[in-house]
C-alpha cells in the first residue's frame, strides 16, 4: 500500500443536522479515505487546521450499496466517516463557522 499524505486523508466535511448539533461539544465530522487509520486522521486534522488539538477520533465504515439498472447489478463505493473530538483548549475549525 502506498503512503497516504495528510491532504489525501480528509475528503470533505459532513454537513448534516446531527453533525451541526455535535459541534457544540467540539465534535466535527469528516468523510475520510477508506484506508486511513485513526492516527493518520488525527495528524491530518492537526496539520490542515493549525491550532487544533485532537482529543479522540471515532470512525465508522459504511459499505457500498447494491444498485440496479434493469438487469445489471452494481455496487457503490464504500465510504468511511470520522468524528473528531477536539480538546477543550483547542482552537475551533474555521470552515464550519459560517454554516
Amino acid at each position: 500500500m502506498a503512503a497516504i499524505n495528510y491532504y489525501d486523508v480528509i475528503l470533505k466535511p459532513v454537513v448534516s443536522e446531527s453533525s451541526m448539533n455535535a459541534m457544540a461539544q467540539n465534535k466535527y465530522t469528516f468523510l475520510v479515505a477508506p484506508e486511513a487509520t485513526k492516527t493518520q486522521i488525527k495528524e491530518a486534522v492537526e496539520k490542515m487546521f493549525p491550532g487544533t488539538k485532537v482529543d479522540s477520533v471515532n470512525t465508522m465504515r459504511r459499505p457500498g450499496k447494491d444498485r440496479r439498472r434493469g438487469m445489471n447489478v452494481g455496487k457503490t463505493a464504500q465510504t468511511k466517516k470520522a468524528i473528531v473530538t477536539l480538546a477543550k483548549d483547542s482552537k475551533s475549525i474555521e470552515i464550519f463557522q459560517g454554516l
